[in-house]
C-alpha cells in the first residue's frame, strides 16, 4: 500500500501540468496552420473641456476642443478548419448551386412564352365581313338594290 502511495504520488508530481498541455496544443496548432496576426488601430477620442473667459462684464464658457489619438493593439487569430468543417461547407455550397439551378429552370418554365398566337386582324375582318353580308343578304338591302335599278332604267 505504501508504495501505490508513493507511485501516485510521484506520477502526479511529473504529470502534464495545464501550461504543457496549453504548450503542446498551441505549437499542434501552428503545426496543422494557426496563424497569429499581431494588428492595431489607431483611434481618435474627442474631448470637450470648458473654461470661463471673462467678456465686457459678463462671464462667457467657451469650448475648447482636444484630440487624442490611441493606438490599440489586439491579435487576430486564424484557425484553420478540420475536415468536418470544410466537408460541411462543400456540402453546403454543392446544395446552394442545385437549388439556384433548379428555381432558374423553374422560372424559366413560368416565363415561357404562349406557343400559339392568336392573329387579332383575321378575326377583325372575319367580323367585318359577316357584318357586311347579314347586311347584303338581307330582304330589304335587297329589295333597295331592285328599286335603285328600276329608278336608272
Amino acid at each position: 500500500m505504501k508504495r501505490l502511495i508513493v507511485f501516485l504520488a510521484v506520477l502526479t508530481a511529473f504529470a502534464c501540468s495545464s501550461e504543457r498541455k496549453a504548450q503542446y496544443h498551441y505549437r499542434k496548432a501552428l503545426k496543422n496552420g494557426l496563424k497569429v496576426v499581431q494588428d492595431s488601430d489607431t483611434i481618435r477620442i474627442t474631448s470637450v473641456d470648458s473654461f470661463p473667459v471673462i467678456k465686457n462684464d459678463t462671464i462667457v464658457w467657451e469650448k475648447f476642443f482636444t484630440k487624442k489619438d490611441t493606438i490599440i493593439q489586439f491579435r487576430n487569430v486564424y484557425v484553420p478548419k478540420t475536415r468536418w468543417q470544410t466537408r460541411i461547407e462543400y456540402k453546403e455550397r454543392i446544395k446552394t448551386k442545385y437549388i439556384e439551378g433548379k428555381t432558374q429552370w423553374k422560372t424559366a418554365q413560368a416565363t415561357q412564352t404562349v406557343k400559339y398566337r392568336v392573329n387579332w386582324w383575321f378575326i377583325l375582318i372575319a367580323f367585318v365581313l359577316g357584318f357586311l353580308a347579314r347586311f347584303i343578304f338581307s330582304s330589304t338591302f335587297i329589295a333597295r338594290i331592285q328599286l335603285l335599278f328600276k329608278l336608272w332604267t
